[in-house]
């Protein structure tokens, strides 16, 4: 199969994406409007950038008529009308169900929280709401929109986001680090697929790993 996007659909090219690039990780976004209305709405486009300072970033699309959707409205910063700030929950087994409720395409200033029956937790840093079911959320400020195709149906955006505030369930430490055993998150795949992260192992990088014993063989030569 060869694939020349320029020439294929955004459907097309948006099966494509999602159908390579697996596991994603699922960023629960909370955002609120300038009149104080909140709004929550997954996305696995979504990753760490650095910790220097520590960030990371979320790629809402544009809606079908070029606008913006609820999330990148309310996070772009002040300047440009936005709050300039999010939040980040992590989507993990319990509550998996609910955040994929929370994706439905609400009127703007509707509660997807509501609808979900998710409760919103008051962030310490930040203006908007994290999802109280989450053990792990990131208190953001917008540092920067990318648009890629603005004004475009479908169109990419990339939200990057300082983090100014990070909580964790204390169940979820140990030795220092959170446990991903306890963490229970889960991934989007192709389609509707979903994935935990249940079976995992353990790979030292570099020269090391030519030389590790892998617990499952992946015929890897």
């Amino acid at each position: 199969m060869d694939f020349t996007p320029n020439q294929e659909s955004i459907a097309a090219c948006y099966r494509l994406l999602i159908g390579v690039i697996v596991p994603r990780p699922i960023a629960v976004v909370g955002t609120v409007s300038l009149e104080g209305r909140p709004n929550l709405a997954p996305f696995s486009f979504f990753t760490g950038i650095g910790s220097r300072p520590m960030s990371l970033l979320f790629c809402p699309v544009n809606n079908r008529d070029g606008g913006e959707k609820d999330s990148l409205r309310n996070a772009k910063s002040r300047s440009e009308g936005g709050q300039g700030e999010f939040t980040v929950s992590v989507c993990t087994e319990p509550i998996v169900r609910r955040v994929a409720t929370a994706a439905e395409a609400l009127p703007f200033g509707e509660s997807e929280f509501a609808l979900a029956g998710l409760h919103e937790r008051r962030s310490t840093v930040v203006a908007p709401p994290s999802v109280a079911e989450s053990p792990a959320v990131f208190e953001c400020r917008t540092l920067q929109v990318v648009r890629l195709a603005a004004g475009q149906a479908g169109g990419g955006n990339i939200v990057v986001g300082e983090v100014v505030h990070v909580w964790i369930d204390d169940a979820l430490i140990s030795d220092g680090a959170v446990d991903p055993q306890r963490l229970r998150a889960v991934a989007r795949m192709g389609g509707d697929s979903w994935a935990t992260t249940r079976e995992r192992f353990n790979l030292a990088m570099g020269r090391e790993a030519m030389q590790a014993c892998l617990p499952i063989d992946f015929g890897v030569v």
